[in-house]
């Protein structure tokens, strides 16, 4: 699936992130992520290892590895 535009100037993506198991680890995904330029929101779900991010344009996927790999995770890649 490829990122999908919900309004006008927003990009909504939904990532897998392999080995978040609670709520300090959502935080510490969508802490990094939310550092991203562009990014205006994220929500990560430990419970389906979801993290989904809305941004101005789309993100690079490099960008995201290397942000959710700082707090400590893995980026599987886009869903």
């Amino acid at each position: 699936m490829t990122a999908q535009t919900d309004t006008p100037g927003t990009v909504t993506a939904v990532y897998k992130v392999t080995g978040m198991s609670c709520g300090h680890c959502e935080g510490a995904v969508s802490g990094e992520i939310r550092e991203l330029p562009g990014v205006t929101s994220v929500t990560a779900a430990a419970a389906t290892g979801e993290v989904t991010v809305v941004s101005a344009a789309p993100l690079d996927e490099s960008a995201v590895r290397e942000a959710v790999d700082e707090a400590g995770f893995e980026l599987v890649g886009q869903i």
